[in-house]
Order: C-alpha cells, then sequence, then structure tokens
C-alpha cells in the first residue's frame, strides 16, 4: 500500500500578558535535560547535572517504524515528548507520529491518503470546522478545542503532528467521561447528555 503523509501543525493561538518585572521567558542555559530521578516537584522536570549529559539525552530512534493499528480504533500514537527526549525539557515542543489504518480514527481529544480533521469551537456557537487534508497539507487546532482526525481512505495512513508543549499529554473525551474510576453519577451524565440512564450505563462498560 502506499503511503501518504499529512503534516498537522497544532499551533497554540494565545496571547498571555505579565505582570512580573523580574521574568527572562528565554532559558538562561544551554539546555535543561531532564532528569526523570530527581525530587524537585516543579512545571516541568528537574535538570541533570550538565557534566553528566549526553548526545543521547537529545535523540529519539523509531519514528520511522509504522504503529500497530490493530485496535479499537484503528489507529496508533507514537509520542516524542520529554519523556523520550529528556533534552526537550523547558523547551516547550513535541511531536507525534500518527498511524491509521483504512477508517481508523484519533478519537475526539484535546490536549495526527487523505484525511478528515476537523474541532469544535466553544460555546455557545459549537461550529464543527472540517477538512479533507492530501498529501503535504497543513491544519492547525487551536489550542484546547477538542478536534480529531480520521482515516476516509482504503490505505494506511500516516501523520506527523507538532505540539506546543514538551509534553502536552492527551485527554480522550469518551474515555474520560464514561472510564472514569470510581464512575461519574449516572443521573449527572444523564441529565448533562439529555439520555435516560440505561444509555450511561450501556457507554459506562464499554470503557
Amino acid at each position: 500500500m502506499a503511503h501518504r503523509i499529512a503534516f498537522l501543525g497544532f499551533v497554540a493561538l494565545a496571547v498571555c500578558a505579565s505582570l512580573s518585572l523580574a521574568a527572562d521567558p528565554a532559558n538562561l542555559q544551554d539546555f535543561c535535560v531532564a532528569d526523570a530521578s530527581g525530587n524537585t516537584r516543579m512545571n516541568g522536570m528537574a535538570c541533570k547535572n550538565p557534566a553528566m549529559v549526553q548526545a543521547s539525552d537529545f535523540a529519539f530512534s523509531g519514528l520511522h517504524i509504522p504503529g500497530n493499528t490493530s485496535n479499537a480504533v484503528g489507529s496508533r500514537v507514537t509520542p516524542v515528548a520529554v519523556t523520550q527526549i529528556p533534552g526537550l525539557n523547558t523547551l516547550g515542543i513535541s511531536m507525534v507520529r500518527i498511524d491509521y489504518a483504512p477508517w481508523g480514527i484519533n478519537s475526539l481529544h484535546t490536549h495526527p491518503r487523505s484525511l478528515e480533521v476537523g474541532f469544535v469551537t466553544s460555546n455557545p456557537e459549537n461550529r464543527h470546522i472540517t477538512k479533507i487534508i492530501k498529501k503535504g497539507d497543513v491544519f492547525v487546532f487551536p489550542v484546547g478545542l477538542i478536534h480529531y482526525q480520521r482515516n476516509i481512505g482504503y490505505g494506511n495512513a500516516v501523520a506527523i503532528a507538532a505540539l506546543s508543549s514538551q509534553n502536552p499529554g492527551v485527554i480522550t473525551i469518551a474515555n474520560t467521561i464514561f472510564g472514569s474510576k470510581p464512575d461519574i453519577n449516572t443521573d449527572l451524565l444523564a441529565k448533562a447528555f439529555q439520555v435516560d440512564k440505561s444509555v450511561v450505563w450501556q457507554l459506562q462498560t464499554k470503557f
């Protein structure tokens, strides 16, 4: 099967104002390689001793390897974030490879042949913006909005996504709502989605 590659750019469209006069927005050292064994709790990870830093702290191998899409949603995400490359620490960037089987999806979530991509704007409009992208196309998901991708072709597809965080994480909407531990109260969910409680119970058993 021929592979086509679509590039998805995830751009954080936010403007931040700061009242601090002492802050420096740029790194004040050459690098801050993440020290996974560090006990310091911070917004990020503690820095490894620069004398202990090695080339392997800045490298990742395996992005060329197709992900196993033999699962319920027909896709596999291969992350390249600070966990995989400690040298990304404090740099505010990461990327992922997303493999799609035919008609596979990357389910609705917040936080990559032809792909159907889309996102939904915030309340009260809740506008669904969607597009079919092809080889070489770029599509931007505004920061924080629920979005998805679906392979609508009959062959495998690959997308490369850039994200504006060194450790972006992912919140899959269906898993979060119906697969929480312990369960969210069924009366609450039934009222929120305007469905019978039996529908909520059935969905909760799926996740």
